[in-house]
This record gives structure tokens, C-alpha cells and sequence, in this order.
């Protein structure tokens, strides 16, 4: 048996561990996020309102738990936002890491934390998980500055990096690329899309299995787990139009200069998943794949 805690638990990815963990019966699941529980069922796991910005409040919830893992999920992740407010990024994405490094190293306790593609310039993606960083956003920055506080705080730790999470929760809180896309299409609202960044969309279910399989087999070290297909910005959302049948003609190619965004976003990305494949047994879902998962569950909360 272990327990596990999860930060982040209301978010995206922390429903779907939950759902994942909710499954397996060698899990005592804790999952926690900031405010009330907004996860659909109550039973099978125990929630716990944390603020993971309080270190008081943070050592002593998880010396009451006595966690063997955490899988960190919560950040700061809107890009212009972190570039806006720098100290509220810097406070959740940097500072809080390193109260959880900490006391991660000092109960030896197995951390399991989420990083991201943008802590790389996107000139020569896709990456592997040796190449070298060089964000050119403040969000970028802080998941870096997580990183090597992580690697250099002692804890027993895994790195998992993805790119643009997109999934359903069951309350329809959240949106993502494929949502937004999808919506909007529907609507008959036409989009404009940028054609020159590329990225490796990842079906959340594929990146929470990977979290669980990380935990299981106390995985160390960095490892790139997003989904297998590379794809131009334009060209994910016209796979979208196509897979709903919705009309592409709404769709407007334009250029990242042109939106004038507060934060740089790296052109090229995409993950070298080998490392992951081999070592974890991660196993991703194409992008179709995953966007028939999604039509079940948007049927099946519809009815």
C-alpha cells in the first residue's frame, strides 16, 4: 500500500490521478487543493485544504499524512499571468517547491513534480530529457528554477515535463485548446489560430497514468511525458474541426508576432519520449485516440 498526496487535486490533472487512484486498490489516496473539494465523489480518499503557499501549513499537513509520495501538481500555469504578476508565479511555482523539496528530503518522502516544455526556447524541438533549457518566458523561468531546486534539495525526486494538457473534468470547469477549438466552432465563431508554433498535445488520462507509474515504480530522475503526435498549432485544432465534423473554414492562420502577447512562447517544442517509454512503460494515446476518448465522456456527462 502507499499513500499518496496530491497538491493540485481540483485541477485538470489532479481529477484524473484521482480517478486513476480511485481504481487502484494499493493507494490510500490524500488529495488537496486550495478551498473546497470539487472532486464529483467524496468517498475512497481523504481531501485536505492546503494552501502549499503556507509552509507551516504545508509541514504540518504532511507530517499528519506521512505521505510515501507526493505527485505536485499545482502551479501557476497561464503564461502572460506569470509574466504580469511575477511574484504571485514566483511564490507558487518556485517558493512553494522548495518548502515541498524540503520536507520531501528530510521525511524521505518520494516527490513527484510537473514541469513543462517552455523551459525551453522551441529553436530545435523536439527535445530530450539531457538537452539544455532556455526559457524565454517568466513562467518558463520559474518551472526551471523548480527543477534544479528539486534536484538540488536531496529529496528522492521525478521530474515529469508535458505539453498543453488538455481533458474534461466533470463539472466542465476547465477549458484547454480542444475545448476552446471545439466550442467555438460549434458556435460557427471563427478562430484565429497561430501556424507557426509546433507542440505534442497530451491527453490528461496519459499524463496521470504516467504520474501513478512514476510513484509505483519510485521513479528518479527527469522524464518527458506528453502525447506522441508532433503538430502545428493550426493543424490540431483543423484535426479537432475534422474529428466533430465542424467547419474549417473558420479557422484563421495567423502569426505569434501578431497576437502581441506579454510572454514569448517557444516555437517549436515536442518531447523525445523514448526514456519515458522504456523506463516507466508509459504508453500515450495518439491525438485522435485521444479525442475519442474525450466525445465518450462529453456523452456520457450529456446524458
Amino acid at each position: 500500500m502507499k499513500t499518496i498526496l496530491v497538491t493540485g487535486s481540483n485541477g485538470l490533472l489532479g481529477q484524473k490521478i484521482t480517478d486513476l487512484a480511485l481504481l487502484d486498490q494499493e493507494i490510500d489516496l490524500f488529495a488537496s487543493s486550495k478551498g473546497p473539494n470539487r472532486y464529483p465523489v467524496a468517498s475512497g480518499y481523504q481531501y485536505v485544504d492546503l494552501d502549499i503557499c503556507d509552509a507551516d501549513q504545508l509541514f504540518s499537513t504532511i507530517t499528519k499524512i506521512q505521505p510515501d509520495v507526493i505527485i505536485h501538481t499545482a502551479a501557476m500555469t497561464n503564461v502572460d499571468a506569470c509574466e504580469d504578476d511575477r511574484e504571485a508565479c514566483r511564490k507558487l511555482n518556485v517558493d512553494a517547491v522548495k518548502s515541498l523539496a524540503t520536507i520531501c528530503s528530510e521525511k524521505n518522502i518520494h516527490l513527484i513534480h510537473l514541469s513543462t516544455d517552455f523551459i525551453f526556447d522551441g529553436a530545435n524541438g523536439p527535445y530530450t530529457e539531457e538537452d539544455e533549457p532556455n526559457p524565454l518566458s517568466f513562467y518558463g523561468q520559474s518551472k526551471l528554477d523548480a527543477e534544479r531546486i528539486i534536484q538540488t534539495s536531496g529529496c528522492r525526486s521525478a521530474i515529469l515535463r508535458t505539453i498543453i494538457v488538455y481533458g474534461i473534468v466533470n463539472d466542465m470547469s476547465r477549458t484547454n485548446i480542444v475545448l476552446w477549438a471545439k466550442g467555438a466552432l460549434e458556435k460557427g465563431d471563427p478562430i484565429s489560430v497561430v501556424n507557426d508554433q509546433w507542440r505534442m498535445p497530451t491527453l490528461a488520462e496519459d499524463l496521470a497514468a504516467c504520474c501513478l507509474l512514476a510513484a509505483k515504480k519510485e521513479a528518479t530522475g527527469i522524464f518527458n511525458a506528453s502525447g506522441k503526435d508532433l503538430m502545428n498549432m493550426v493543424e490540431l485544432v483543423e484535426n479537432v474541426a475534422d474529428f466533430w465534423h465542424l467547419d474549417k473554414s473558420l479557422i484563421k492562420p495567423i502569426s505569434s508576432e501578431s497576437l502581441n502577447q506579454k510572454a514569448k512562447r517557444p516555437p517549436k517544442t515536442g518531447f523525445v519520449l523514448d526514456k519515458t517509454i522504456r523506463e516507466l512503460g508509459y504508453q500515450p494515446h495518439s491525438f485522435i485516440e485521444g479525442l475519442s476518448i474525450l466525445d465518450k465522456q462529453l456523452k456520457s456527462f450529456t446524458h
